[in-house]
């Protein structure tokens, strides 16, 4: 499995960073979990088979996690390739459907078909074993485990139940939005989440998600986390790949 992580920005602009993208590949299968700002052009810098990635997960539905889908799909249409499988939490299949009435141009070509997932599934996403967890975030929120080896989460803060979601896993993909000294809230600052995963069974922690204020502070962030969770960390970048 190989994971090319293709945005670790926040909300607000980053020069070096585009918005919240994952793209996972297994035994010729393509996976884009989020597509944030800037993952279009990311997808671009690949070299990738567009009419492979057919499939799309969504951790929530805030603009820095999806406005680029339409762009992607809008894309794949053009080069022959209309059918696609979208998968998110509770509320997705409305949010679609009132997406594409804005577009009747990419609605009446793409053939989308959306499946809403809830907390505490198990699912077969093409080729990939996915389980889903409930994060804590202004929206519905998911965390998802892929082959029991990479966890993504969605936004979120500090969320207990994710210490048994991750055991025996290799990867967290971890959102740090804020360093310790900005308010959070629901969004996760470096000695919070060090505590949360003091006792977690996880091997390496990349932070991702992250704002002007935060990127700026990458080895501040290491060592705050690592205060109460001593194994590996980093902070993600762009286009950073990760095998498994």
């Amino acid at each position: 499995m190989r994971v090319t992580i293709l945005g670790t920005a926040g909300v607000l602009p980053d020069p070096q960073r585009a918005q919240s993208g994952y793209l996972l590949e297994k035994d010729g299968r393509l996976v884009l979990i989020d597509c944030g700002s800037g993952v279009f052009n990311r997808l671009a810098q690949l070299s990738l088979d567009w009419a492979k990635l057919d499939t799309f997960l969504l951790t929530h539905l805030h603009l820095d996690h999806v406005s680029d889908l339409l762009s992607i799909w809008a894309a794949r249409w053009l080069i022959g390739a209309p059918e696609t499988a979208l998968y998110g939490p509770h509320g997705t299949r409305e949010f679609i459907a009132k997406l594409l009435d804005l577009f009747p141009y990419i609605r009446d070509h793409v053939r989308a078909t959306v499946h809403e997932l809830g907390a505490g599934e198990i699912w077969d996403i093409a080729g990939f074993e996915v389980a889903t967890l409930a994060m804590n975030h202004y929206v519905p929120t998911l965390a998802y485990k892929f082959d029991k080896k990479i966890v993504i989460c969605g936004d979120s803060e500090p969320e207990p139940a994710l210490v048994d979601f991750v055991r025996g896993s290799k990867v967290l993909l971890h959102e740090c939005s804020f360093p310790d000294s900005t308010s959070a809230p629901l969004h996760t600052t470096p000695t919070a989440l060090g505590q949360l995963l003091a006792s977690a069974d996880v091997e390496w922690l990349v932070l991702t998600h992250l704002y002007p204020q935060a990127a700026a502070q990458s080895e501040e962030l290491i060592r705050a986390v690592q205060k109460h969770f001593p194994r590996k960390v980093t902070v993600a970048t762009d286009l950073q790949v990760i095998e498994l």
